[in-house]
């Protein structure tokens, strides 16, 4: 299994009505941080050991997940003797959380992993989307291609809703669709070690500085997905996850959805607008 580093210290300014006091992967969806959805994610398919590139107010961070290992499962207290005692923690993660510099850009916090990510093909996700794309089959795809990176395509969801007409009438509201413009960096990357030939300095960005010098050598390959991704930049778009998740209609929820278990494909059921 591979290594896992998650872009997590950005400021998220365009939903500052959450992170003022709080870093963005630790704003929640279902009583849970994204940050915990992505990671469940990850670990369904098998990836368990985590790097997580801190910035912002990244001791919040720390402290969510000191808490998490304490306090998960079920506790004994001998209240006399003041012994106590847990049971192990449903989910065997190995995390390293790791302070990247408040300013670091997103190609100077991989850099900064660079000691525990050097030696074999990791992979790379940012701490502000979900999505269900297969890695078994995103890895598979990128050891065929024989390239330094990949990235995972997305078409990003449209903005608006459509409206049916017949004649002058409204009839439904449809509902968002993925919009077919173009193809979009969905992060989901995979990278081999040679991606540290690429990155210089901690004001490096990932996506201007790294990922189009290897398209421009021809040594970055992109896997299409069409299935569920979205970001989490807005306030209206931490609303339509929790939505989502409220709703049970939460595809990137491959970890405990029956359906998903049961092959049912990704985006076959109707999702909340």
């Amino acid at each position: 299994m591979l290594k896992v580093a998650i872009l997590a210290g950005g400021r998220g300014t365009r939903l500052a009505e959450e992170t003022e006091l709080r870093p963005k992967p630790l704003v929640e969806i279902g009583g849970r941080p994204i940050l915990w959805h992505i990671m469940k994610h990850f670990a369904h398919h098998g990836h368990k050991d985590f790097l997580v590139a801190l910035g912002y107010k990244g001791e919040l961070i720390k402290k969510y997940f000191v808490d998490y290992a304490t306090l998960q499962g079920n506790l004994r207290i001998v209240t006399a003797s003041g012994d106590v005692s847990r049971s192990e923690c449903v989910d065997d993660w190995n995390l390293n959380l790791i302070d990247t510099g408040n300013e670091s850009m997103t190609g100077g916090r991989i850099l900064h992993l660079r000691p525990w990510l050097e030696r074999e093909t990791f992979l790379v996700t940012y701490g502000d989307g979900v999505s269900d794309v297969d890695l078994d089959r995103l890895v598979q795809f990128h050891r065929a291609q024989g390239k330094i990176a990949t990235l995972t395509a997305v078409r990003p969801p449209a903005r608006f809703g459509s409206l049916v007409f017949d004649g002058d009438g409204i009839t439904r509201f449809a509902e968002k669709a993925q919009t077919e413009e173009g193809w979009i960096n969905g992060g989901y990357l995979v990278f081999e070690p040679e991606v540290f030939d690429y990155l210089q300095s901690p004001q490096d960005s990932l996506e201007a500085d790294v990922l189009e010098r290897l398209a421009s050598e021809g040594q970055l390959a992109g896997y299409r997905h069409a299935g569920f991704w979205q970001c989490m930049d807005t306030l209206r778009e931490k609303q339509l996850l929790n939505r989502l998740w409220e709703s049970g209609t939460a595809d990137w929820n491959v970890w405990s959805d029956p359906l998903r278990a049961a092959g049912e494909p990704a985006g076959s059921r109707a999702r909340a607008a």
